[in-house]
């Protein structure tokens, strides 16, 4: 039986997730609404192409690019097994969204592969400290621009988690975060494309925190996050990840296409420190990053 005569009448437009199904060639045949929703893409503008093709990208945490080493659509295209990993994908603002996918082959009467379906739902961790974004709107502590807590905002919680961690001894860690080059950028390209190059930069590293971690815009191109609770080793992990998350979004404007990094400067905080201290030392080692090369990570995890 033809793949459009068996699945495309039976896949419901109402699905909560997305889902998509694509060929043997891994062209993509079918695309639902969630699809549209969760990724930016209607379905219009993929129907036809293979999901590899600039549309999904999927990378895992460390920037491995899945589409050209470990797909799990090719795998499960490849030899009949389901499916379940955790990735990013590229969202057609640019940025990097985590998602939970699900494959699972399409077979024929005779039990021939014919296709595939995936199904993936958005996994963003929701900011705890951000959950109320018409408020925060509303009271003028959230960034207009990027959506993430502004200066103000993000120093005040600073402060509060220091009283915290001074209290009840948990690690707090801070890191200095700025996008490189990014005066030049806005100086060839313009304060539109800047913008966007913002927003895309705040998503994909909102994406890449935990739900109790905070983004906060600090000026510029630069960018603070505060992290409570965290070690020494899962802060090079996330630091690390942060990194690759933005070296691997794009944003396409008047027919190009916008890459950006950052270098970033990661401390654990002290006794002693004030929002002050631990903002200096994190934005030492972010010129440190810089010094060194540009997109890169630099840490001080003693206490």
């Amino acid at each position: 039986m033809d793949l459009d005569d068996r699945f495309f009448r039976s896949l419901a437009e109402d699905q909560p997730d997305g889902l998509y199904v694509v060929d043997t060639q891994r062209s993509i045949r079918y695309w639902n609404k969630a699809s549209e929703r969760i990724t930016g893409f209607e379905s219009a503008e993929v129907i036809g192409k293979c999901c590899a093709d600039n549309i999904l990208q999927h990378i895992d945490g460390t920037g491995n690019e899945l589409c050209l080493t470990a797909c799990p659509l090719a795998a499960t295209l490849k030899d009949g097994k389901e499916r379940q990993a955790a990735v990013y994908l590229h969202h057609k603002q640019g940025h990097r969204l985590p998602v939970h996918v699900s494959v699972a082959p399409l077979r024929d009467e005779q039990g021939e592969i014919v296709g595939a379906i995936e199904s993936f739902y958005d996994n963003t961790p929701m900011m705890m400290a951000l959950a109320d974004m018409d408020e925060l709107k509303r009271t003028s502590l959230v960034c207009p621009v990027t959506e993430v807590a502004n200066r103000s905002y993000a120093d005040k919680m600073l402060a509060r988690q220091l009283v915290d961690t001074k209290k009840n001894d948990i690690p707090l860690a801070v890191l200095f975060i700025n996008i490189d080059r990014f005066k030049e950028f806005n100086d060839a390209f313009g304060h539109q494309a800047g913008d966007l190059v913002l927003k895309m930069v705040a998503k994909s590293l909102s994406n890449g925190l935990r739900p109790n971690d905070l983004l906060g815009r600090w000026g510029g191109g630069e960018f603070i996050a505060i992290m409570p609770g965290i070690k020494g080793f899962e802060l090079e992990v996330t630091a690390s990840r942060l990194r690759v998350l933005v070296e691997y979004s794009s944003r396409s404007l008047s027919g190009n296409r916008f890459t950006v990094t950052v270098s970033i400067g990661a401390v654990i905080c002290r006794s002693l420190d004030t929002t002050v201290s631990v903002v200096e030392r994190a934005s030492k080692l972010m010129f440190e990053s810089r010094r060194l090369g540009e997109n890169r990570v630099s840490l001080d995890t003693r206490i």
